[in-house]
This record gives C-alpha cells, structure tokens and sequence, in this order.
C-alpha cells in the first residue's frame, strides 16, 4: 500500500470549476476509539467525524449539498426541493441550508419502513424539518426513486407556474450526480489527515445507501492514486444491487469530471451482512453497536445509518474476512436526530437492558 506520509496529488483543482457554497465545519475530526479497539485485539479502530460537519447537527449530506446549492445559486434560484424517507438526514440537512441561504424549501417525505416505531412521523429529523421553515409533501410510496423523483419535479413544476425558480436536488441516480463530489473533496481531506497522524490505514467501511458517498470517496481516492480498499456497508438494498450502483455512479463522476476511467470494478466492495430486516430497520446486532459506540465512546450513531457501519466492520472482524487488517477507518455520517425517533426500539433492546 502507498505510504500516506508520501506526497499526493489534491482532488482540489479537479473541482476548481464547480459551483460551491461553503455549509460545512471543515476538516472534521478523525479519532482513534481505544476502548472499542481494547475489545478487539490485533485490531485498532477509528472513526472521521462527519458527524460534525456543523449545520443542523452535521452528517455527510452538509458536503453534499454544497454542490447542488452552489449550482442552485449560480442559476439564480429561489427554491429548492428533494425527496427522501420520513426520517431523512437529507431532507432536514436541505431544510437548514435552504433557511441559511435564504430559499424556499419543499421536502416530499415518503413512507419507507414498515410499522415504524410511535414517534417516527413527528419526532426526530421531522420536527427538525418543521423547525427550519420546509413545506413538508408526503408520499405513500417509498421504494420508486424514480417514481419519487417525478412527483417532486412536478411539485417543482407547479411552483414555476406560480413564478418560483426552483431547484430540484435528485434521489435516484442522474448522469451528473454532483454531491458526490463533496466525498471526492473529502477523500483530500482524509489523506492529509492520514499524513499528519502517520496513520496508514488498512480499509475505509462507510455506509453506502444512495451511493454518492461511497462513490465518491472511492473515486477521490483513485485520483489521487490510493489503493485505499473502501468497504461500503449496505443499509437500503442487498450488495448485488448496491454494487453495481456503486460502479455506474463511479462511472458518472469519472464522465463528470471529465477524466479516464480509474475505479476498477474490482475496487467496488459491499457487504449486507446486517442489512436485515432492512432500510430503517435495525436488528440486534446493529443496537449492539449503537449501544457499544455510546457506552465504550461516548458517541451517538443512528440505527439506520452509521451503527449499521459500525457493526458490519465488527461483523467482518469476527467473521475473519478482515484478517490482516489492522487499522480500520470507519466513516460516521451523522443522523443523530433519527435516535429520538427509535426510542422504543432503543428501550427494547437486549443491548442497552433499559
């Protein structure tokens, strides 16, 4: 594997050319977790903060929405949109940006999770969204990206009648998905980290759900001529789907940017080892980790999200697939907002013993 302490090309003039507006609190913090990595000897653990990515209690989407909303500005326009499940980190991430920006902000929340917990379409990220001004749409369906997709645009639609100026911030995957480009930005900032701790990570595990994420730090990465092996745990769809999103988006960014093709199919690794029973549903294995990063850490990962992060890489720990690895990156995207909406799930769980 390539020293990190070597010098290496940045992602930064790349991205020169994009319209961006600044949102997040960057470089977010990369810590080591010493009691985690105490109960798992031969192995040392660490976790980038993007949950600290500063606006409306951070997470990866605040990266991600400096893309979009800077193209929304340089178009001049007054509206923006999107649509995403009820507890969507995205929708309350939009929501907030909108207020700071100045825009009107229209968020369709669809029905994903079946027999949610009391609780789940009023607290959390919902009442977020109401606190911060969004005209919240609701959808009944939740499994259609592209369905979800055209029922916002035609909400979109019907405010240009009425002389709006909207922006719609797509769901399912377009031939320029550009808040991926936020993860290309961050895997510069991730390598600087590594060099200025002499840390030369083993493999990066991140929670791959639409995949802007995964994919762009994954193509950041392999411009800058890492072999840096990224781990994407499934939270939405089973790892044969996800993996080929994973390539076609990896595909689209290398066409956006306008560069040869660098990400192997090869490169692109998912697993759904604790996927089950499915997006927004978190078995025991994942509140074990929900319970272990607060008690042994002191930090709050969201069942949907970042715990399912956490217990794949312990997962594959145990299972011996990450033999050999020492030390392990794992990516926190925020979604703390989300715990209060699982509360009797958390009071439930074997784990916490409440």
């Amino acid at each position: 594997m390539t020293s990190s302490c070597l010098p290496v090309p940045a992602t930064g003039d790349i991205l020169a050319g994009w319209p961006r507006v600044a949102l997040a609190h960057l470089p977010t913090p990369l810590e080591f977790l010493p009691r985690l990595s105490g109960l798992h000897p031969g192995y040392r653990f660490w976790l980038k903060r993007d949950d600290c990515t500063g606006l409306a209690m951070g997470g990866n989407k605040v990266r991600q929405l400096e893309f979009y909303l800077g193209d929304a500005l340089r178009q001049g326009c007054d509206t923006v949109l999107s649509t995403g499940a009820v507890q969507s980190n995205y929708m309350r991430t939009l929501a907030a940006a909108a207020a700071r920006l100045g825009l009107d902000c229209h968020i369709q929340l669809e029905h994903r999770v079946n027999d949610p917990p009391a609780g789940y379409h009023h607290s959390g990220n919902v009442l977020l969204d109401r606190l911060f001004g969004a005209r919240i749409h609701t959808l009944d369906r939740g499994e259609d990206e592209f369905g979800a997709d055209r029922a916002i645009r035609e909400i979109a639609e019907s405010l240009r009648r009425r002389g709006k100026k909207p922006y719609v911030v797509p769901l399912a995957p377009v031939d320029r998905p550009r808040g991926a480009l936020g993860y290309v930005a961050a895997a510069d900032e991730l390598v600087r980290q590594f060099g200025e701790m002499r840390l030369d990570p083993d493999v990066l595990v991140v929670g791959s759900g639409s995949g802007l994420t995964h994919a762009g730090l994954l193509t950041g990465l392999r411009l800058m001529g890492r072999p840096l092996p990224v781990l994407g745990a499934c939270v939405r769809r089973d790892a044969g789907l996800q993996g080929q999103r994973i390539v076609d988006l990896c595909r689209k960014i290398e066409k956006m940017l306008g560069v040869a093709p660098r990400v192997s199919s090869g490169d692109v690794w998912v697993r759904d080892t604790v996927l089950a029973p499915g997006y927004g549903e978190a078995s025991d294995e994942v509140m074990r980790a929900v319970a272990d990063m607060a008690r042994l850490e002191g930090i709050l990962v969201d069942p949907v999200y970042s715990a399912k992060v956490v217990a794949t890489a312990l997962a594959l720990v145990h299972s011996g697939e990450l033999d050999g690895f020492r030390d392990i990156v794992m990516i926190h995207t925020g979604g703390t907002p989300a715990l209060f909406a699982y509360r009797e799930r958390i009071q439930s769980a074997p784990a916490f013993g409440l």
